[in-house]
């Protein structure tokens, strides 16, 4: 079998996620999605819409997604890696070359962006209809 890993915050889904998803799946028999815990998005400035338990049910329910971790810090994906015994490790392009370092423990791929959405876009576009 081989496993599959992506991250991210997954908060506001949109077709870009999906497609990222989707797109990382076809690289494996088995799909691992960490999604950034409250606590590392507070550590990061970041803060989502929705709480972690929120958007691990939301992604739970996709198709593509076979488990959902938390990621709690920057240096787990290493041990995630080795614990999971994770094949690839799929990541959108706007990262390329900073996960460069896994490639000693599995195959690193960067996928392109869905042009024309991000969640950052969505929120500004809301912002801009008040």
């Amino acid at each position: 079998m081989k496993r599959v890993i992506t991250y991210g915050t997954f908060d506001i889904l949109h077709t870009g996620h999906i497609n990222l998803l989707r797109r990382a799946k076809e690289y494996g028999d088995y799909l691992i999605v960490a999604i950034s815990s409250d606590t590392f998005n507070a550590l990061k400035g970041k803060q989502a819409y929705y709480s972690y338990e929120q958007r691990k049910a939301i992604l739970d329910s996709i198709r593509y997604v076979d488990k959902v971790i938390p990621e709690d810090k920057w240096e787990q994906k290493v041990e995630d890696v080795q614990k999971y015994k994770i094949d690839v490790f799929v990541m959108g392009d706007d990262w390329k070359g900073k996960f460069d370092y896994l490639k000693e423990y599995c195959e690193v791929i960067y996928l392109p962006r869905t042009v024309g959405i991000s969640t950052t876009k969505i929120k500004t576009d809301l912002q801009s209809r008040k």
